[in-house]
């Protein structure tokens, strides 16, 4: 996955701190920024200067500049006319159109000689619009797309609308990537967060990250001015569709524990009361002894113990509560402001556990 940060030139940030912000997702290997050039209460003053900046530090990193546009650009960056080479000479690589450009525009500017990628806006584009890519003959090579954020609370998408657009856009070979807020420093003028989703306003920005990428999103970004430290890390380790859940050890056995780190796939065979995993039985690296009998209520973790015989190192995470049995252990819980996530664990899909202390 090609995650990416957000800076906004002119507005919250001090210069210095916008680089300091490059300069350490640089170093974790985050490799893309996304910009806005026509947000109206940008200090049109320091804007141009801070742009020329910012865009300078980040070629030197080789990093994509992703910069959302409109017709007001043009006045932003007092350019009299609309040419792509103009951009290219900045230093910006990707243009996402968000308004006042149509499909023969938009489908022109995708066939351009000067490796300038083009961005749909994923949230609002229509199956009309896409259709008339198509029949313009766009170069779908060089186009993605990237959903909105919704600064106003209460305006984010569901995710069925991010997964109905997103699912149409797949269709057409289109990567499509979103937003997740920040929980250091949110960006004016609201500094109510900048979601794609409503659900993920108020959510830890880890575990939002996490349900984007579990949704079969291809990019997250955090939209806010200045996430943490900690949050840079957070989207550094996202790189694909594993969906990681958090979990609470029961055991303390480190057969046990050592076989909870591993990453899974759920069978493809897909059990009524259980995700099953593909792999554990083949990863055992010892003898698992039996422990008590536990209930085994939803979402709790469990491996057949030696006592089951061939299907010792069996893991399961329980779908359907089921009675004690001495031939399986309960080793651990997902956590319960997780469990959702369980549900996009689909058969062929793979999954991790991170066990909590």
């Amino acid at each position: 996955m090609l995650n990416g940060i957000s800076m906004y030139p002119g507005l919250d940030n001090t210069i210095d701190e916008n680089l300091a912000l490059l300069s350490k997702a640089a170093a974790l290997g985050i490799r893309r920024i996304f910009t806005s050039l026509h947000i109206p209460e940008t200090n049109k003053g320091a804007f141009k200067d801070e742009l020329d900046q910012l865009l300078r530090a980040a070629n030197r990193h080789h990093m994509e500049i992703i910069s959302d546009i409109s017709p007001a650009t043009l006045d932003m960056l007092n350019i009299k006319q609309f040419r792509l080479s103009a951009f290219r000479m900045m230093g910006i690589h990707t243009l996402r159109f968000d308004c006042g450009y149509g499909a023969p525009q938009i489908a022109k500017f995708s066939r351009n000689k000067q490796n300038i990628r083009i961005q749909l806006n994923a949230s609002t584009i229509s199956h009309k619009f896409l259709q008339e890519l198509i029949d313009e003959k766009a170069n779908f090579d060089h186009i993605d797309a990237l959903h909105n954020f919704y600064p106003r609370p209460g305006t984010g998408i569901s995710e069925n609308t991010l997964m109905r657009q997103t699912r149409m856009l797949h269709k057409a070979g289109i990567k499509v990537g979103a937003f997740i807020p920040s929980r250091n420093r949110r960006r004016a003028p609201l500094f109510e967060g900048l979601p794609t989703l409503e659900a993920h306003r108020t959510m830890d920005p880890d575990l939002a990250a996490r349900h984007l990428a579990a949704l079969g999103i291809d990019s997250v970004f955090i939209a806010d001015s200045l996430p943490s430290d900690e949050e840079l890390m957070m989207l550094s380790r996202i790189r694909d569709d594993t969906v990681y859940v958090h979990a609470h050890a029961l055991t303390p056995e480190p057969v046990q524990r050592e076989l909870l780190t591993h990453v899974f796939t759920a069978r493809i065979d897909e059990a009524r009361d259980a995700i099953r995993a593909q792999e554990s039985r083949e990863l055992v690296g010892g003898t698992i002894p039996p422990e008590p009998p536990r209930e085994r209520q939803k979402a709790c973790i469990t491996l057949d113990n030696e006592k089951y015989h061939r299907y010792m190192g069996e893991l399961q995470i329980i779908k359907r509560p089921q009675p004690p049995d001495e031939r399986v252990n309960v080793v651990a819980q997902v956590n319960k402001e997780e469990q959702f996530l369980l549900d996009y664990i689909a058969p062929g899909h793979r999954f991790r556990i991170l066990l909590d202390e």
